[in-house]
Parts: C-alpha cells; structure tokens; sequence
C-alpha cells in the first residue's frame, strides 16, 4: 500500500507550537493532506505522553490509531555538551514502539533535563551516550539525526556541528541507518556527501501547527506496522521507498548565508569573497546550509551515487492558493479555497501530485492549476531563505508574489541555483 509518513512534528507542548497540536487536530489534519503515518512528537514531556495514553488505541505492531490515522512514537531532542574541544548543539529524533519503551526513555532523559519544560527537551547529553542508553532498553528503538545542516542545532551545523559523521557517533555510527536532510536542503545536495551514501535520507515538515504538516514527507510502499518503516529505513529498500517529497531548499530559512538584522543575504560565492563577513555590520554572517554542504562534500554536483531514493520538489497547496489570490497563506479566503478543493478533488497530495491539470482547472480556476502546473514541472522563481528568514517560491508567472530582482542579484545567485 502506497504510505505517507510525516516523521518528525511537535505537539502542543513545545515551545513556539500552536495550541492546536493535539492528537485529534493532527490525525484530522492529516486525513485533509494524505498522510496516513504521522509521528507523535514530544513523547518524553509527562502531560503529553498522559495524552497519548488517553487518545491512541493500538494499532499494528508498534503503530497507534487515532481516528483512522496511525502514529509512530517520537520525540526530537536538544543534546548539549562538549565534544573534541567544542560546545556541540544537536538535535536528535528517537523513535521507540511502544507507550511502555516511551516511558521507559523519558525516565533515563529526564535525570539530563526537566521533560517538563519543554516537548522538546534539552539535554546535558552527548549523542552517542544516549543513543546507547536508549538502545539498552529497547533494540527495537532508533535514532535519526534531525535537518543535519541547520546552523545552530544538528549534525553538520555550522555553528555547532561535526565536520566528520564519525567524530559524533564514534564506534555507533554503522547503526545510525538514516538521516533527516531539513527544508533547507534537498537530496542533490546531500548526494555531495560519500559518507551519507550508506544512510537513508528522509524528509519532514518539523511542523508545529497543523497546517505545516506534511510540508515535507515520505512514501512508502509497505504494510503499516512499526517494522516495516524501521526496515525500510535501515536497508534504504528502493523497492519500498518510492520518494521524498521535499521543499524547494531555496525556500529553507537557512539555505543561503546572511544576516537577518542586516537584511543581507548571501550566495556562499559572496560571503566567501568577503571572508564570511557582512558588509553592513562587519561581523561574521550566519553560514548557510548550501555553503556548508560545499564546504564539506568530495563530490561534483553531476556525482550521482547509483542506489539514490528519488524526490519530488512540492509547494504547499495554501501557499499556490494564497499566490493565485493574492493573499496570505492564512487568511480566511485561502483557507475557503483550500478546503472547498479537498471537498471537491481528494486529499491535498492527491492534488499536487496526481489530479490531472484540467480537472484542477474546472475547480479551482487557471491560475491555481498553473501553479501546481509550473511546480510539477520545477519551473518556478525562488528568493532563497536566509539567517532564519524563509525564502519565497513563486509558481505563478506574473502574480502579485512575483520575485523582483535585479540583474546584478540574479546573475551572482543563479549559479548555485542551478546546481540544484
């Protein structure tokens, strides 16, 4: 059965979270989109964990139901300590296949951290050790390291990362089987990597409101059990994982360098011309997720490794309404829209996805059909996201959200954006 997964969301209880991320929003929300596997998020926060006991029912083997919608346990993590003479940042997502092995890992976490704080908690933790702590009460649980090249909190970050897989995970890093890549970037670029040939790259919304879900997310061809998706994972099964669906990384509020006070942002060709310095303030630009890939891979761009998972590149079907209007994302009119088109044509990644062009047309009208028109085709114009500012993705030629640059703009960026 053809499965999206969205593996990686908050609940309420995280900071800077709708207080609509509760279990019953989230399975109602991802009923509207498609997604019939959606991770919990947050489980190691103790009211949040007393709300899954009492709004999940058991499902298939290591799965929970909520309305027809099935859950996978998770909770990403804030692992801070130090680590080869630096202070490390890091966000890690575990994933363990019962309420009981949950429990179990909020009680180990919570001598690191007050679970109570924050659904996110943050840890006086290195990663390795908790990996092995977590995998000592069940083997059935795994670790993924979160958007692995966000500047302040992952893996490869710039700020606070490793430049060297092995130098976080040390012996363990052959059992960590699968990677998030974040909306900055997509498969192509982390394709730049050797070392990440052997990991499963995986893509998420890290949503924390509802309407985020599912911005980015993952299809299966599997059964719905806990193991199936574990396996998929652990031996990248081509077979079963059909594709990622994936932001365009341009529009990833890290993907170019820059800063935001300044309103400067960067192409890495430019910060490197100027030493990573801004030009407005004289101090060091937050360095993005393109230039950090750059500086780390030891491939060329036209390297494909030969057991790739393909993507697909998607814009949210608000975010094509609300062009097509004129209008924001979440105002009343595009919400309307939105909704009147679930009724009218399916699931929403059934719409960008599938539903032929001239039946969108009859529905929605020209300019939303061309929209997800030029976006299947990857015809659009983008204003890359920088120092925590998210970029623009225009679909529509000539609409109000049209991107306006000048030449001089266009031409220092184009490069890179062509890459990818």
């Amino acid at each position: 059965m053809k499965l999206i997964a969205d593996l990686h969301i908050h609940s309420r209880y995280s900071r800077a979270t709708s207080r609509d991320m509760d279990i019953p929003m989230i399975a109602r929300t991802a009923k509207r989109k498609g997604i019939g596997l959606v991770a919990t998020g947050d489980f190691t926060h103790p009211a949040y964990l007393a709300s899954l006991r009492t709004n999940l029912e058991e499902g298939p083997d290591g799965l929970y139901i909520h309305d027809g919608t099935h859950f996978i346990l998770n909770v990403e993590v804030n692992n801070i300590y130090s680590a080869h003479g630096r202070l490390r940042r890091m966000h890690n997502l575990i994933f363990v296949p019962s309420l009981e092995t949950a429990e179990k890992v909020g009680k180990v976490l919570g001598r690191y951290g007050k679970l109570e704080s924050d659904g996110r908690p943050t840890l006086s933790l290195s990663t390795l050790e908790m990996f092995k702590m977590v995998m000592d009460l069940d083997e059935r649980a795994f670790l993924v390291p979160a958007h692995i090249w966000t500047p302040w909190f992952s893996l490869y970050g710039s700020n606070s990362g490793f430049d060297r897989f092995e130098e976080c995970f040390g012996e363990a890093s052959g059992e960590i089987f699968a990677v998030e890549t974040g909306l900055s970037s997509d498969p192509p670029m982390n394709w730049l990597l050797s070392v990440l040939d052997s990991k499963t790259l995986i893509s998420n919304s890290d949503a924390h409101s509802p309407s985020r879900l599912g911005r980015e997310a993952n299809v299966f061809d599997c059964e719905m059990s806990y193991s199936a998706v574990r396996e998929i994972l652990k031996t990248k099964d081509r077979n079963r994982f059909l594709f990622t669906i994936e932001f365009f990384p341009q529009e990833g509020k890290y993907h170019y360098d820059g800063h935001r006070s300044c309103k400067i942002c960067l192409a890495p060709e430019q910060s490197t011309a100027n030493s990573d310095i801004c030009p407005v303030c004289g101090r060091k630009v937050t360095v993005g997720v393109l230039h950090r890939v750059l500086d780390l891979a030891d491939r060329k761009p036209d390297e494909v490794p030969g057991d790739v998972i393909p993507y697909k590149h998607l814009v949210p079907l608000e975010e094509v309404i609300a062009e097509s209007m004129g209008q924001g994302r979440d105002t009343a009119g595009v919400s309307k829209a939105y909704g009147e088109m679930i009724e009218a044509l399916g699931p929403e990644f059934d719409i960008l996805l599938d539903v032929p062009i001239d039946v969108i047309e009859k529905q929605a009208g020209e300019r939303v059909a061309t929209g997800i028109d030029q976006m299947r085709k990857g015809e659009v114009d983008a204003r890359p996201g920088y120092d925590g500012v998210f970029g623009t993705i225009s679909v529509i030629p000539g609409s109000a959200r049209q991107i306006e640059e000048s030449e001089e703009s266009k031409a220092a960026q184009g490069e890179q954006l062509g890459l990818f």
